[in-house]
Protein backbone atom coordinates (compact mmCIF):
# COMPACT_ATOMS: atom_id res chain seq x y z
CA UNK A 1 0.00 0.00 0.00
CA UNK A 2 1.19 3.54 -0.73
CA UNK A 3 0.92 4.51 2.91
CA UNK A 4 3.72 2.10 3.80
CA UNK A 5 6.16 4.26 1.85
CA UNK A 6 5.71 6.97 4.46
CA UNK A 7 5.53 4.71 7.49
CA UNK A 8 8.63 4.93 9.69
CA UNK A 9 9.79 4.89 13.29
CA UNK A 10 10.44 2.41 16.08
CA UNK A 11 8.17 3.86 18.79
CA UNK A 12 4.45 4.50 18.78
CA UNK A 13 5.03 8.27 18.91
CA UNK A 14 7.40 8.24 15.93
CA UNK A 15 5.19 5.95 13.86
CA UNK A 16 2.16 8.15 14.51
CA UNK A 17 4.22 11.24 13.60
CA UNK A 18 5.24 9.68 10.26
CA UNK A 19 1.61 9.11 9.29
CA UNK A 20 0.58 12.55 10.52
CA UNK A 21 3.37 14.15 8.51
CA UNK A 22 2.31 12.33 5.35
CA UNK A 23 -1.26 13.56 5.81
CA UNK A 24 -0.15 17.13 6.51
CA UNK A 25 2.08 17.15 3.41
CA UNK A 26 -0.71 15.92 1.18
CA UNK A 27 0.95 12.58 0.51
CA UNK A 28 -1.92 10.72 2.16
CA UNK A 29 -5.39 11.72 1.08
CA UNK A 30 -8.62 11.53 3.04
CA UNK A 31 -9.93 7.98 2.98
CA UNK A 32 -6.50 6.38 2.59
CA UNK A 33 -6.34 2.98 4.26
CA UNK A 34 -3.55 2.38 6.76
CA UNK A 35 -1.87 -1.05 6.59
CA UNK A 36 -3.05 -3.74 9.00
CA UNK A 37 -1.32 -3.62 12.38
CA UNK A 38 0.59 -6.87 11.87
CA UNK A 39 1.68 -5.91 8.36
CA UNK A 40 2.98 -2.55 9.52
CA UNK A 41 4.70 -4.18 12.49
CA UNK A 42 6.49 -6.65 10.21
CA UNK A 43 7.61 -3.84 7.88
CA UNK A 44 8.92 -1.68 10.71
CA UNK A 45 10.29 -4.61 12.73
CA UNK A 46 8.43 -3.60 15.86
CA UNK A 47 5.78 -5.36 17.90
CA UNK A 48 2.11 -5.23 16.85
CA UNK A 49 1.38 -3.59 20.19
CA UNK A 50 3.63 -0.65 19.23
CA UNK A 51 1.79 -0.11 15.93
CA UNK A 52 -1.59 -0.49 17.64
CA UNK A 53 -0.56 2.18 20.14
CA UNK A 54 0.49 4.47 17.27
CA UNK A 55 -2.89 4.01 15.60
CA UNK A 56 -4.64 4.82 18.88
CA UNK A 57 -2.63 8.04 19.13
CA UNK A 58 -3.72 8.97 15.62
CA UNK A 59 -7.35 8.22 16.50
CA UNK A 60 -7.14 10.36 19.62
CA UNK A 61 -5.75 13.20 17.50
CA UNK A 62 -8.64 12.84 15.06
CA UNK A 63 -6.31 12.03 12.17
CA UNK A 64 -7.66 8.53 11.47
CA UNK A 65 -10.79 6.55 12.23
CA UNK A 66 -10.98 2.82 12.97
CA UNK A 67 -13.83 0.95 11.32
CA UNK A 68 -13.57 -2.59 12.66
CA UNK A 69 -12.64 -5.17 10.09
CA UNK A 70 -12.75 -2.55 7.34
CA UNK A 71 -9.55 -1.11 8.74
CA UNK A 72 -8.23 2.29 9.77
CA UNK A 73 -8.53 5.22 7.36
CA UNK A 74 -7.46 8.85 7.23
CA UNK A 75 -10.37 11.08 8.21
CA UNK A 76 -11.80 13.84 6.08
CA UNK A 77 -10.42 17.23 7.19
CA UNK A 78 -7.99 15.93 9.85
CA UNK A 79 -7.01 18.73 12.26
CA UNK A 80 -3.36 19.01 11.17
CA UNK A 81 -3.42 21.28 8.16
CA UNK A 82 -5.26 24.28 6.77
CA UNK A 83 -7.45 23.38 3.76
CA UNK A 84 -6.09 24.83 0.53
CA UNK A 85 -8.63 27.11 -1.13
CA UNK A 86 -8.60 26.92 -4.92
CA UNK A 87 -9.20 30.36 -6.53
CA UNK A 88 -12.34 30.55 -8.64
CA UNK A 89 -11.99 31.24 -12.35
CA UNK A 90 -12.55 34.82 -13.47
CA UNK A 91 -16.19 35.72 -13.94
CA UNK A 92 -17.58 32.97 -11.69
CA UNK A 93 -20.18 34.08 -9.15
CA UNK A 94 -19.41 32.63 -5.70
CA UNK A 95 -22.49 31.10 -4.06
CA UNK A 96 -20.47 28.60 -2.06
CA UNK A 97 -18.76 30.40 0.79
CA UNK A 98 -21.55 30.76 3.36
CA UNK A 99 -20.57 34.36 4.06
CA UNK A 100 -22.98 37.18 4.87
CA UNK A 101 -23.32 40.03 2.40
CA UNK A 102 -20.63 42.63 3.26
CA UNK A 103 -23.03 45.39 2.20
CA UNK A 104 -25.44 44.31 4.95
CA UNK A 105 -22.86 44.28 7.74
CA UNK A 106 -22.51 47.30 10.05
CA UNK A 107 -19.86 49.94 9.41
CA UNK A 108 -17.01 48.83 11.67
CA UNK A 109 -14.87 51.90 10.93
CA UNK A 110 -17.58 54.25 12.16
CA UNK A 111 -18.23 52.09 15.23
CA UNK A 112 -14.53 51.93 16.09
CA UNK A 113 -14.28 55.71 15.94
CA UNK A 114 -17.08 55.94 18.51
CA UNK A 115 -15.60 53.23 20.70
CA UNK A 116 -14.05 54.28 24.00
CA UNK A 117 -11.68 51.35 24.48
CA UNK A 118 -9.20 52.12 27.20
CA UNK A 119 -6.38 49.72 28.15
CA UNK A 120 -7.26 46.45 29.85
CA UNK A 121 -4.88 44.82 32.32
CA UNK A 122 -4.50 41.46 34.05
CA UNK A 123 -6.80 41.05 37.03
CA UNK A 124 -9.68 43.07 35.59
CA UNK A 125 -13.08 41.68 34.66
CA UNK A 126 -12.97 38.92 32.05
CA UNK A 127 -16.06 40.10 30.20
CA UNK A 128 -17.54 43.47 29.29
CA UNK A 129 -20.44 44.29 31.67
CA UNK A 130 -22.56 45.87 28.90
CA UNK A 131 -22.22 42.87 26.62
CA UNK A 132 -22.98 40.50 29.50
CA UNK A 133 -26.11 42.51 30.37
CA UNK A 134 -27.33 42.25 26.77
CA UNK A 135 -26.57 38.54 26.67
CA UNK A 136 -28.25 37.79 29.98
CA UNK A 137 -31.33 39.59 28.76
CA UNK A 138 -31.42 37.42 25.63
CA UNK A 139 -30.96 34.13 27.44
CA UNK A 140 -32.66 34.89 30.76
CA UNK A 141 -29.74 33.49 32.77
CA UNK A 142 -26.76 34.86 34.68
CA UNK A 143 -24.49 32.08 33.45
CA UNK A 144 -23.08 33.50 30.20
CA UNK A 145 -19.52 33.20 28.91
CA UNK A 146 -17.94 35.06 25.99
CA UNK A 147 -16.15 32.77 23.53
CA UNK A 148 -14.37 33.14 20.18
CA UNK A 149 -17.12 32.04 17.82
CA UNK A 150 -19.79 29.36 17.78
CA UNK A 151 -17.47 26.41 17.13
CA UNK A 152 -15.15 27.53 19.91
CA UNK A 153 -18.07 27.50 22.33
CA UNK A 154 -19.32 24.10 21.15
CA UNK A 155 -15.84 22.62 21.42
CA UNK A 156 -15.42 23.91 24.97
CA UNK A 157 -18.69 22.33 26.09
CA UNK A 158 -17.92 19.01 24.42
CA UNK A 159 -14.43 18.88 25.95
CA UNK A 160 -15.80 19.50 29.44
CA UNK A 161 -18.43 16.75 29.28
CA UNK A 162 -17.36 14.07 26.78
CA UNK A 163 -14.44 11.74 26.21
CA UNK A 164 -12.99 10.16 23.03
CA UNK A 165 -15.30 7.50 21.65
CA UNK A 166 -18.51 9.06 23.00
CA UNK A 167 -21.42 9.27 20.55
CA UNK A 168 -22.96 12.61 19.59
CA UNK A 169 -26.28 12.90 17.75
CA UNK A 170 -26.12 15.45 14.92
CA UNK A 171 -28.36 16.63 12.13
CA UNK A 172 -27.93 14.89 8.79
CA UNK A 173 -26.97 16.74 6.70
CA UNK A 174 -24.92 18.78 9.16
CA UNK A 175 -22.52 21.72 9.12
CA UNK A 176 -19.06 20.54 8.09
CA UNK A 177 -17.49 22.43 10.98
CA UNK A 178 -19.46 20.34 13.47
CA UNK A 179 -18.53 17.06 11.77
CA UNK A 180 -14.86 18.03 11.54
CA UNK A 181 -14.83 19.11 15.17
CA UNK A 182 -16.31 15.82 16.34
CA UNK A 183 -13.74 13.94 14.28
CA UNK A 184 -10.92 16.02 15.74
CA UNK A 185 -12.15 15.25 19.27
CA UNK A 186 -12.46 11.52 18.42
CA UNK A 187 -16.19 11.69 19.04
CA UNK A 188 -18.57 9.61 16.93
CA UNK A 189 -21.27 11.51 15.00
CA UNK A 190 -24.63 9.73 14.92
CA UNK A 191 -26.84 11.02 12.08
CA UNK A 192 -30.43 12.11 12.66
CA UNK A 193 -32.44 13.00 9.56
CA UNK A 194 -34.00 16.47 9.23
CA UNK A 195 -36.78 18.06 7.21
CA UNK A 196 -37.77 21.72 6.91
CA UNK A 197 -38.93 21.73 10.55
CA UNK A 198 -35.70 20.33 11.96
CA UNK A 199 -34.81 16.95 13.46
CA UNK A 200 -37.27 14.13 12.86
CA UNK A 201 -38.55 13.01 16.28
CA UNK A 202 -38.86 9.34 15.30
CA UNK A 203 -35.26 9.31 14.05
CA UNK A 204 -33.96 10.99 17.20
CA UNK A 205 -35.85 8.48 19.35
CA UNK A 206 -34.01 5.62 17.61
CA UNK A 207 -30.53 6.83 18.59
CA UNK A 208 -30.94 8.92 21.71
CA UNK A 209 -30.28 6.04 24.14
CA UNK A 210 -26.86 5.38 22.63
CA UNK A 211 -25.68 9.00 22.63
CA UNK A 212 -24.07 11.16 25.29
CA UNK A 213 -24.81 14.50 23.61
CA UNK A 214 -26.90 16.20 20.93
CA UNK A 215 -25.85 19.22 18.85
CA UNK A 216 -28.89 20.84 17.22
CA UNK A 217 -29.45 24.01 15.18
CA UNK A 218 -32.84 25.54 16.06
CA UNK A 219 -32.95 27.86 13.02
CA UNK A 220 -30.89 28.65 9.91
CA UNK A 221 -29.62 25.09 9.90
CA UNK A 222 -26.55 24.76 7.75
CA UNK A 223 -26.85 23.49 5.04
CA UNK A 224 -30.63 22.89 4.74
CA UNK A 225 -32.05 26.11 6.19
CA UNK A 226 -34.36 24.12 8.48
CA UNK A 227 -36.01 25.91 11.41
CA UNK A 228 -37.93 24.48 14.33
CA UNK A 229 -41.67 25.04 14.36
CA UNK A 230 -43.64 25.13 17.63
CA UNK A 231 -45.16 21.72 16.87
CA UNK A 232 -41.82 20.10 16.09
CA UNK A 233 -40.17 21.68 19.12
CA UNK A 234 -42.86 20.17 21.40
CA UNK A 235 -42.35 16.73 19.84
CA UNK A 236 -38.59 16.88 20.23
CA UNK A 237 -38.80 18.08 23.83
CA UNK A 238 -40.94 15.01 24.59
CA UNK A 239 -38.26 12.74 23.10
CA UNK A 240 -35.47 14.53 24.98
CA UNK A 241 -37.33 14.23 28.28
CA UNK A 242 -36.43 10.54 28.30
CA UNK A 243 -32.72 11.40 28.54
CA UNK A 244 -32.30 14.17 31.15
CA UNK A 245 -28.59 13.33 31.46
CA UNK A 246 -27.93 13.98 27.74
CA UNK A 247 -25.72 17.02 27.07
CA UNK A 248 -27.84 19.29 24.86
CA UNK A 249 -26.09 21.98 22.80
CA UNK A 250 -28.01 24.46 20.64
CA UNK A 251 -26.07 26.19 17.87
CA UNK A 252 -27.88 29.46 17.13
CA UNK A 253 -25.08 30.70 14.88
CA UNK A 254 -27.20 32.98 12.67
CA UNK A 255 -28.98 34.77 15.51
CA UNK A 256 -30.80 37.92 14.46
CA UNK A 257 -30.44 37.33 10.70
CA UNK A 258 -31.92 33.82 10.71
CA UNK A 259 -35.25 35.12 9.44
CA UNK A 260 -37.39 33.26 11.96
CA UNK A 261 -38.01 33.23 15.71
CA UNK A 262 -35.76 31.31 18.06
CA UNK A 263 -37.37 28.20 19.57
CA UNK A 264 -35.42 26.27 22.17
CA UNK A 265 -35.49 22.57 23.03
CA UNK A 266 -33.79 23.13 26.37
CA UNK A 267 -35.48 22.45 29.67
CA UNK A 268 -33.48 24.48 32.19
CA UNK A 269 -33.75 21.63 34.71
CA UNK A 270 -31.52 19.52 32.43
CA UNK A 271 -28.18 18.74 34.09
CA UNK A 272 -26.00 19.89 31.19
CA UNK A 273 -27.03 22.28 28.42
CA UNK A 274 -25.63 25.15 26.41
CA UNK A 275 -26.80 27.71 23.85
CA UNK A 276 -24.22 29.29 21.55
CA UNK A 277 -25.14 32.47 19.67
CA UNK A 278 -22.56 33.92 17.31
CA UNK A 279 -22.36 37.40 15.76
CA UNK A 280 -20.52 36.16 12.65
CA UNK A 281 -23.53 36.29 10.32
CA UNK A 282 -25.11 39.43 11.75
CA UNK A 283 -22.11 41.64 12.57
CA UNK A 284 -19.21 40.01 10.71
CA UNK A 285 -17.12 36.81 10.89
CA UNK A 286 -13.91 38.65 11.81
CA UNK A 287 -15.29 39.80 15.17
CA UNK A 288 -14.86 36.24 16.51
CA UNK A 289 -17.36 36.69 19.33
CA UNK A 290 -20.14 34.39 20.49
CA UNK A 291 -22.25 34.17 23.62
CA UNK A 292 -22.40 30.89 25.50
CA UNK A 293 -25.30 30.47 27.94
CA UNK A 294 -25.32 27.27 29.98
CA UNK A 295 -26.16 25.51 33.20
CA UNK A 296 -24.08 26.60 36.25
CA UNK A 297 -21.72 23.59 36.20
CA UNK A 298 -20.95 23.89 32.48
CA UNK A 299 -20.47 27.65 32.88
CA UNK A 300 -17.97 27.15 35.71
CA UNK A 301 -16.03 24.53 33.77
CA UNK A 302 -15.88 26.56 30.56
CA UNK A 303 -14.82 29.81 32.19
CA UNK A 304 -12.40 28.00 34.49
CA UNK A 305 -10.68 26.31 31.55
CA UNK A 306 -10.77 29.53 29.55
CA UNK A 307 -8.74 31.34 32.22
CA UNK A 308 -5.96 28.78 31.75
CA UNK A 309 -5.75 29.46 28.00
CA UNK A 310 -6.84 32.60 26.18
CA UNK A 311 -8.15 34.05 29.49
CA UNK A 312 -10.58 36.40 27.79
CA UNK A 313 -11.87 37.50 24.41
CA UNK A 314 -10.49 40.94 23.54
CA UNK A 315 -12.49 43.70 25.24
CA UNK A 316 -12.13 45.80 22.11
CA UNK A 317 -14.16 43.15 20.29
CA UNK A 318 -16.59 42.74 23.18
CA UNK A 319 -17.29 46.47 23.42
CA UNK A 320 -17.62 46.72 19.67
CA UNK A 321 -20.22 43.94 19.64
CA UNK A 322 -22.13 45.54 22.52
CA UNK A 323 -22.20 48.82 20.59
CA UNK A 324 -23.25 47.28 17.28
CA UNK A 325 -25.94 45.12 18.81
CA UNK A 326 -27.97 48.19 19.67
CA UNK A 327 -28.51 49.31 16.07
CA UNK A 328 -31.03 48.01 13.53
CA UNK A 329 -28.59 46.60 10.97
CA UNK A 330 -29.12 42.89 11.81
CA UNK A 331 -32.92 43.19 11.64
CA UNK A 332 -32.75 44.79 8.19
CA UNK A 333 -30.26 42.19 6.99
CA UNK A 334 -32.56 39.39 8.14
CA UNK A 335 -35.39 40.80 6.02
CA UNK A 336 -33.17 41.15 2.95
CA UNK A 337 -31.84 37.60 3.30
CA UNK A 338 -35.41 36.30 3.58
CA UNK A 339 -36.36 38.12 0.36
CA UNK A 340 -33.36 36.69 -1.50
CA UNK A 341 -33.87 33.19 -0.15
CA UNK A 342 -37.55 33.19 -1.04
CA UNK A 343 -36.81 34.55 -4.50
CA UNK A 344 -34.54 31.60 -5.26
CA UNK A 345 -36.98 29.08 -3.81
CA UNK A 346 -39.78 30.60 -5.89
CA UNK A 347 -37.69 30.54 -9.08
CA UNK A 348 -36.72 26.92 -8.50
CA UNK A 349 -40.30 25.86 -7.70
CA UNK A 350 -41.57 27.52 -10.90
CA UNK A 351 -39.15 25.29 -12.80
CA UNK A 352 -40.14 22.12 -10.96
CA UNK A 353 -36.99 21.92 -8.82
CA UNK A 354 -37.38 20.81 -5.20
CA UNK A 355 -35.36 22.89 -2.72
CA UNK A 356 -35.18 23.58 1.01
CA UNK A 357 -34.48 26.80 2.89
CA UNK A 358 -36.99 28.12 5.40
CA UNK A 359 -34.40 30.29 7.18
CA UNK A 360 -30.78 31.42 7.12
CA UNK A 361 -28.34 32.08 4.30
CA UNK A 362 -28.40 28.79 2.41
CA UNK A 363 -30.67 26.78 0.14
CA UNK A 364 -30.28 23.00 -0.12
CA UNK A 365 -31.14 21.48 -3.50
CA UNK A 366 -31.34 17.67 -3.92
CA UNK A 367 -29.62 16.45 -7.11
CA UNK A 368 -28.82 13.07 -8.61
CA UNK A 369 -25.13 13.76 -9.23
CA UNK A 370 -23.32 16.24 -6.98
CA UNK A 371 -19.93 16.47 -8.67
CA UNK A 372 -21.32 16.68 -12.19
CA UNK A 373 -23.83 19.35 -11.15
CA UNK A 374 -21.19 21.42 -9.37
CA UNK A 375 -18.81 21.26 -12.32
CA UNK A 376 -21.50 22.09 -14.87
CA UNK A 377 -22.67 25.06 -12.82
CA UNK A 378 -19.06 26.23 -12.56
CA UNK A 379 -18.81 26.21 -16.35
CA UNK A 380 -22.05 28.22 -16.42
CA UNK A 381 -20.51 30.83 -14.10
CA UNK A 382 -21.78 29.71 -10.66
CA UNK A 383 -19.77 28.26 -7.76
CA UNK A 384 -21.82 26.15 -5.32
CA UNK A 385 -20.93 23.56 -2.69
CA UNK A 386 -21.31 19.82 -3.22
CA UNK A 387 -23.29 18.24 -0.41
CA UNK A 388 -20.92 15.33 0.20
CA UNK A 389 -19.02 16.94 3.06
CA UNK A 390 -22.28 17.80 4.85
CA UNK A 391 -23.89 14.38 4.56
CA UNK A 392 -23.57 11.18 6.58
CA UNK A 393 -26.47 9.04 5.36
CA UNK A 394 -28.69 11.59 3.59
CA UNK A 395 -28.98 11.69 -0.23
CA UNK A 396 -26.96 13.93 -2.62
CA UNK A 397 -27.58 17.66 -2.88
CA UNK A 398 -25.86 20.99 -3.45
CA UNK A 399 -25.72 24.00 -1.12
CA UNK A 400 -26.29 27.50 -2.49
CA UNK A 401 -25.50 30.57 -0.39
CA UNK A 402 -28.11 33.25 -1.13
CA UNK A 403 -26.66 36.16 0.87
CA UNK A 404 -25.62 38.16 -2.21
CA UNK A 405 -28.05 36.65 -4.73
CA UNK A 406 -30.46 39.32 -5.92
CA UNK A 407 -33.91 38.14 -7.18
CA UNK A 408 -33.00 38.80 -10.85
CA UNK A 409 -29.85 36.70 -10.41
CA UNK A 410 -31.90 33.96 -8.75
CA UNK A 411 -33.92 33.59 -11.96
CA UNK A 412 -30.73 33.28 -14.05
CA UNK A 413 -29.31 30.70 -11.66
CA UNK A 414 -32.53 28.67 -11.72
CA UNK A 415 -32.54 28.71 -15.52
CA UNK A 416 -28.93 27.51 -15.62
CA UNK A 417 -29.63 24.79 -13.06
CA UNK A 418 -32.53 23.50 -15.16
CA UNK A 419 -30.23 23.23 -18.17
CA UNK A 420 -27.61 21.44 -16.07
CA UNK A 421 -29.89 18.82 -14.55
CA UNK A 422 -32.19 18.28 -17.56
CA UNK A 423 -29.92 15.64 -19.19
CA UNK A 424 -29.75 13.71 -15.93
CA UNK A 425 -33.53 13.84 -15.57
CA UNK A 426 -34.02 12.56 -19.11
CA UNK A 427 -31.53 9.75 -18.54
CA UNK A 428 -33.28 8.66 -15.35
CA UNK A 429 -36.77 9.04 -16.82
CA UNK A 430 -37.74 11.66 -14.22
Amino acid sequence: MAVQTYLSGSTSVNIAASVEGAVANGKLAAGSLLPPVRGAAAQLRVSPATVAAAYRLLQDRGVVAADGRRGTRVRHAPPISIPREVPLPAGVRDLSDGNPDPALLPDLDAALRRLNAGPRLYGEELNDPKLLALARGQFDTQHVAIVSGALDGIERVLREHLRPGDRVAVEDPSFTGILDLLNALSLTPVPVAVDDEGLLPAELRKVIRSCEALVVTPRAQNPTGAALTPRRARELRAVLASRPELVLIEDDHAGAVAGTDYLSLIDRTRAAWAIVRSVSKSLGPDLRVALLASDPRTHARVEGRQTLGIRWVSHILQRLVATLWRDRTPARAGRVYAERRNALLRALAERGILAHGTSGLNVWIPVSEESATVQSLLHAGWAVKAGERYRIASPPAIRVTISTLEPRDAVRFADDLVRVIAPVRRASGA
